[in-house]
C-alpha cells in the first residue's frame, strides 16, 4: 500500500501574499513558508486567526527566503504553540530577524498611536505580536548550507538550491519517500544587477510553482532615463524625489543604480538619502555575504559611503526641511508603512513633488491607488490629495516574468504528476495555467485558499 501526504494551502491560494504550504505524513509535519497576508483588508484580517492545523505537532518550517509575505506569520506560530525548528539559509534567516523585528516595531507603535489618537475601531488597538515574540521566535532559527541535502527522517530529505530574487532566496527540492516535492518559492530574473540567475531545476514529482507575473512580461523600460529625467525636475524645482522602495533587494538595486549614474557623471551630485532602518540594515548584509551577490566587495563599500544612511527619525525631519534638491529612497515599497509615510504626508500635495513606485504594487495597498490614479490616499486617519507627479518602473522587479518562468520549468527533465500555481493573483494564474497547458501539457491545478490535496509518495 503507497504512502499519503497531505498538503494544505494555508496561504499565497488565489493571492499573492501569506505564502504557507502544510506537509503532512505519517512521520512527519512541517510547513514551507509562514507569511503575512497583506494587501486588502479581508486578507490582512486572516492573519490575526489561528491556523486550521495542529501547530503544537509541527516539527519544521522550511524557509524559502526571509520576505515578509513567506516569513511574517512566525511569532504567531510561536505565539499557538510551535517549537520545532525555523530552516533557512543564512542570508535568509537574517532578513527574517530584520523583518521581523522590525515589523513587531511597526505593529507596536501604530497601536499606541492609534489608541492615542483614537482613530481606530478596536478598543484597545493591539499589535499582531511584540517585540519579545519575535525574540523568541527567533531562537528557533537554524540555518542551513545551501545545496547540501539535509535528514529530517530515514526516508525524508531537502536541500536549498539558489533562486535568485533576494539574498539567500532559495527553492525547495524536498524528497518525501520516492517523490521530489519542489516549491519554487519566488524565483528570480535570468539578468539581475545584484544576484545570479536562479538554479536550473532537475525533477518534480509535484510542482508548486509561484506565477506572480504568470501572465505577462516584464516590460523594455530605460531605468537610466526615468531617474535622470525625474532628477533634472527636482533640480530645476528645488524639490525631493521620493523613491518608494522594499528594504531587501530593492532599495540595494536602486542605490547601485544611482551609483552607476553618479560614477558616469549622468547625473549632479546631489544628495541621495537612504532613510529605511530595516533598508541600511539588510545593505550590511550585502557586506557581510559578499558571496552571495555580484557587486565586488570593494565597489560596494565605495556606494555605501557616497550615500547617507539615515537611522534617526530626527534626522528625517531635518531632510524634510531642507529647501535644496534631494533623492530619498524609503520604504515601504507599496506604502504600507514606514518612513515614506512621513515624507508622503508632506510632500504628496505639492506638484514639484515625484514620485517613483519602484516595483509590485498588491491589491489593497496605497502604492495601488496611487498607481490606479487616485486622487487622495488616506495615512493615518487622515486624507491627502495626490498633486505630486507619480510614475511606476515595472521592469525593476525581483521576479521572474512568464517567459523566465517557462525557461526555468523547461529545465525539469520530467512530467510532473500534478503542478499547483500559487502566489498570483486569480487572473493571473489562470492566463499562466492556460500558457503551460499549452507549453507542456501537464497536470495544473490551482488551490483555494485551505483547500488539500492528498498524493501518493
Amino acid at each position: 500500500m503507497k504512502s499519503k501526504v497531505k498538503i494544505q494551502f494555508l496561504g499565497a491560494a488565489g493571492t499573492v501574499t501569506g505564502s504557507k504550504f502544510y506537509l503532512e505524513t505519517g512521520e512527519i509535519k512541517l510547513l514551507v513558508d509562514c507569511g503575512l497576508f497583506q494587501g486588502l483588508k479581508e486578507l490582512r484580517e486572516k492573519n490575526w486567526e489561528n491556523l486550521p492545523i495542529d501547530v503544537k505537532d509541527l516539527d519544521y518550517v522550511l524557509l524559502t527566503h526571509g520576505h515578509l509575505d513567506h516569513t511574517g506569520y512566525l511569532p504567531k506560530l510561536f505565539k499557538q504553540g510551535f517549537r520545532g525548528e525555523i530552516l533557512a539559509s543564512p542570508p535568509s534567516l537574517e532578513i527574517a530577524r530584520i523583518i521581523l523585528m522590525d515589523t513587531a516595531k511597526i505593529q507596536e507603535e501604530e497601536a499606541e498611536k492609534a489608541n492615542k489618537e483614537e482613530y481606530t475601531k478596536h478598543h484597545p488597538a493591539l499589535p499582531l505580536y511584540t517585540i519579545e515574540d519575535v525574540e523568541k521566535t527567533l531562537e528557533l532559527f537554524r540555518s542551513v548550507e545551501v545545496g547540501k541535502w539535509i535528514d529530517l527522517d530515514e526516508k525524508i530529505s531537502f536541500r536549498f538550491r539558489s533562486a535568485g530574487h533576494i539574498l539567500g532566496a532559495c527553492f525547495l527540492e524536498l524528497k518525501l519517500g520516492d517523490k521530489t516535492f519542489l516549491f519554487s518559492g519566488d524565483l528570480g530574473r535570468e539578468e539581475d544587477l545584484l544576484l545570479s540567475a536562479p538554479e536550473p531545476p532537475e525533477w518534480a514529482d509535484y510542482l508548486i510553482l509561484e506565477s506572480t507575473y504568470g501572465n505577462r512580461l516584464h516590460p523594455e523600460e530605460n531605468i537610466e532615463e526615468i531617474f535622470i529625467r525625474n532628477i533634472m525636475e527636482v533640480i530645476e524645482s528645488k524639490s525631493i524625489l521620493l523613491i518608494a522602495s522594499f528594504a531587501v533587494e530593492r532599495l540595494q538595486l536602486l542605490s547601485y543604480i544611482l551609483w552607476k549614474l553618479f560614477k558616469k557623471n549622468r547625473i549632479p551630485d546631489i544628495p541621495v538619502y537612504l532613510d529605511s532602518p530595516m533598508g541600511i540594515d539588510v545593505t550590511h548584509l550585502f557586506s557581510q555575504y559578499s558571496t552571495y551577490h555580484k557587486i565586488p566587495p570593494s565597489e560596494f563599500k565605495a556606494m555605501k559611503q557616497h550615500f547617507e544612511l539615515v537611522s534617526s527619525y530626527k534626522r528625517t525631519w531635518e531632510i524634510i526641511d531642507e529647501k535644496r534638491p534631494r533623492i530619498v529612497i524609503a520604504g515601504s515599497g507599496m506604502l504600507t508603512g514606514g518612513r515614506i509615510l512621513t515624507y508622503l504626508k508632506q510632500f504628496i500635495d505639492q506638484m514639484d513633488t515625484r514620485i517613483i513606485l519602484s516595483g509590485f504594487q498588491a491589491e489593497g495597498t496605497r502604492g495601488r491607488q496611487i498607481e490606479d490614479g487616485a486622487y487622495e490616499i488616506r495615512i493615518h486617519g487622515k486624507y491627502y490629495p495626490v498633486k505630486a507627479r507619480v510614475e511606476k518602473i515595472s521592469s525593476l522587479s525581483a521576479h521572474a516574468d512568464q517567459r523566465e518562468l517557462i525557461n526555468w520549468c523547461r529545465h525539469i527533465k520530467n512530467i510532473p504528476e500534478q503542478t499547483f500555481l500559487v502566489h498570483g493573483e486569480k487572473q493571473t494564474m489562470d492566463a499562466f495555467r492556460v500558457k503551460l497547458e499549452s507549453e507542456f501539457n501537464w497536470n495544473i491545478q490551482i488551490p483555494e485558499l485551505n483547500q488539500f490535496y492528498e498524493l501518493n509518495i
